[in-house]
């Protein structure tokens, strides 16, 4: 055997049994061998690298099975990041500086991933203040998928006046006078939000190149190394997957994407489908970039956002005969599908026309599923589970779970949604986070929802029956994501024949008090064998250095996630990391940019991952 890479010296979950052991293999992408230091290192060749855990805790490579990484990283360098920001004033002085920046006609762009509970004031921006810190740059920023607050020269920007009307299912407030105000509501359909940022200028092809890498090698800082992308609106097939084709092509992927394929446009959904089909099919790719089906848009009259400050929206009456159409063609041509469905009213009316087309074409083994079922009945699992579908669950919940309970209540709160149950029940699970613009990328918040069923703000939603232990809630992110692009007993345990991805950790994820998971990092992340990222003691490892492009990207100052002293400390700096210093990169200038905020001290992260 020819081995390629040992790692050992650590303490390597597997998800098999073994549970853990010392060392692994890898050869041609490939986990070879795994078990004790001594077996592992006997196997070396005089080609081989050799990698000392350090004792290190490793787990496989986590796999989200429901994110938006394709469009996360066409706009990611567009993007002002207040993921894990600590206080509103820290925000909006970033905000502030960014649009300093900024040059016309290029807007600042906060988009999904924060909560105003995770902020020490608990609470969101005024348009006032919004309009204080930016009076001339046009700023959006966008709240879930309830809100978007544009300060008076987005207002310019986009065209909104007295005379604009308010598009179906959305609000434009405004005054006394009639004029908008700023406020942009989803009541309840987000078309609104996503129309709006829409207007907004685009990166070039070159930067969109640049801003993807940087994102997918954001995400390798937290140890994924697999996500099954959901598509997105005005996301189309083929036009918006040159960027990702072309980094494939040149092998300049850090993560591996099975991709859905999402309708644009309502009433035009089966026309949509009948046209991919005969343009690609399910499995297309490879390893590292594959076409995995359809969804999670399936038509239009289904999509149920889950805005919980709204009631919740009764579907269309032609779902059913619009959905049946749709299905009845997948079936028949093998595509797996996946359907967006957060209340279980959707989910009866959609497993009513499942269970028809079932009739006529059975489904027998197709990987179909619904995505986040918040509040789904028993009932409905037990309907899924005969129709051999899965649910992938998010930790939506954990940014918007107050929301939740001040219009439903505690009781109906505690499941939802119901995790454990769906585990007794035997129905395939797979976790992720539905990132960019609910809930953040960061894998290990999800994994504390899913462990301490508590939100990022911290109000615990469910009790011990529908929480996790962290074996099983890591089991979820990796073996239990592979079904879901029909990947299953191919990725997600650190065993002989599967891919080699794999994430050494900051702190030990099996040991740390649970307030601490979500903290945690990957000071090494490989994939297929590869180091995809490095930090600290890995950091010599690390890939090639990546500057920022345009320069006034917020990532050029800000980064993405931001990293307290404790992460910082921890998992120490990388040493490849590169920042902006007097007009230049610079290698030798690798400090954090430390701000003393409401919540203690903490950084901006902006040389961790910019390799």
């Amino acid at each position: 055997m020819v081995v390629d890479t040992i790692l050992h010296n650590a303490r390597i979950a597997t998800n098999r049994v073994p549970a853990f052991v010392e060392a692994v293999a890898i050869t041609a992408g490939t986990i070879s061998a795994a078990g004790t230091d001594e077996e592992i290192l006997r196997l070396r060749g005089p080609m081989t690298t050799v990698i000392d855990g350090n004792r290190r805790t490793v787990i496989p490579g986590l796999n989200d099975s429901h994110m938006h990484p394709i469009r996360g990283g066409l706009n990611f360098n567009l993007e002002l990041r207040w993921d894990g920001v600590p206080s509103l004033a820290d925000a909006l002085r970033m905000l502030k500086e960014q649009a300093a920046r900024t040059p016309a006609p290029q807007w600042v762009r906060v988009v999904g991933g924060w909560t105003e509970f995770q902020f020490a004031e608990r609470r969101m921006p005024t348009l006032d203040e919004i309009n204080s810190v930016s009076p001339d740059t046009p700023v959006f920023v966008m709240h879930l998928y309830d809100r978007v607050l544009l300060n008076r020269a987005a207002l310019r920007a986009v065209g909104y006046t007295k005379d604009t009307p308010n598009p179906p299912g959305g609000e434009i407030q405004r005054d006394k006078q009639g004029n908008p105000t700023g406020l942009l509501l989803a009541k309840p359909n987000a078309n609104i939000l996503y129309s709006t940022l829409a207007k907004g200028p685009r990166l070039s092809r070159e930067d969109q190149l640049n801003s993807s890498r940087l994102f997918f090698r954001e995400l390798n800082r937290f140890g994924i190394t697999s996500a099954i992308d959901a598509g997105g609106g005005f996301q189309n097939y083929p036009d918006d997957y040159g960027v990702v084709n072309e980094l494939h092509k040149k092998g300049e992927l850090s993560i591996r994407l099975a991709y859905n394929l999402f309708t644009q446009k309502p009433k035009q959904e089966l026309a949509d489908f009948q046209n991919w089909t005969k343009m690609t099919k399910p499995g297309d790719g490879d390893d590292f970039y594959r076409v995995n089906g359809a969804g999670e848009m399936l038509v239009f009259s289904a999509a149920d956002f889950e805005d919980f400050l709204q009631p919740r929206p009764d579907m269309a009456p032609v779902m059913e005969t619009e959905l049946k159409a749709v299905i009845h063609h997948l079936a028949e041509n093998r595509w797996p599908f996946r359907m967006h469905a957060t209340y279980d009213e959707t989910i009866s009316r959609a497993l009513n026309v499942y269970e028809e087309v079932n009739r006529e074409i059975p489904f027998d083994g197709l990987h179909w599923f619904f995505d986040h079922c918040e509040t789904i009945s028993d009932r409905n699992i037990e309907r899924i589970k005969s129709l051999g579908g899965g649910i992938a669950v998010q930790n939506r919940m954990a940014f918007q779970g107050e929301y939740f309970v001040e219009r439903y209540g505690a009781q109906q709160a505690k499941r939802t949604p119901p995790i454990q149950r769906m585990l007794e029940m035997g129905v395939p699970v797979g976790a992720g986070t539905d990132a960019t613009r609910v809930s953040s990328y960061n894998p290990f918040l999800s994994l504390y929802w899913l462990v301490t069923g508590k939100t990022i703000g911290g109000l615990s939603l469910y009790t011990e029956k529908n929480r996790l232990d962290r074996s099983k809630a890591l089991e979820l992110y990796t073996v239990g994501s592979s079904w879901f692009s029909t990947e299953d007993g191919k990725k997600g345990s650190l065993a002989p024949g599967q891919l080699g991805d794999l994430a050494v950790l900051s702190s030990d994820y099996f040991s740390i008090p649970e307030e601490e998971i979500k903290n945690l990092e990957s000071v090494l992340t490989i994939v297929g064998g590869k180091v995809v990222y490095a930090a600290g003691e890995f950091s010599s490892m690390a890939p090639p250095e990546l500057p920022v492009s345009p320069d006034w990207s917020p990532v050029n100052q800000n980064g993405g996630y931001a990293r307290s002293e404790e992460q910082s400390t921890v998992g120490a700096t990388a040493s490849h990391a590169m920042s902006w210093h007097d007009g230049k990169y610079s290698a030798a200038h690798k400090t954090h940019q430390w701000i003393l905020g409401d919540k203690g001290l903490w950084s901006l992260g902006c040389d961790c991952f910019a390799f």
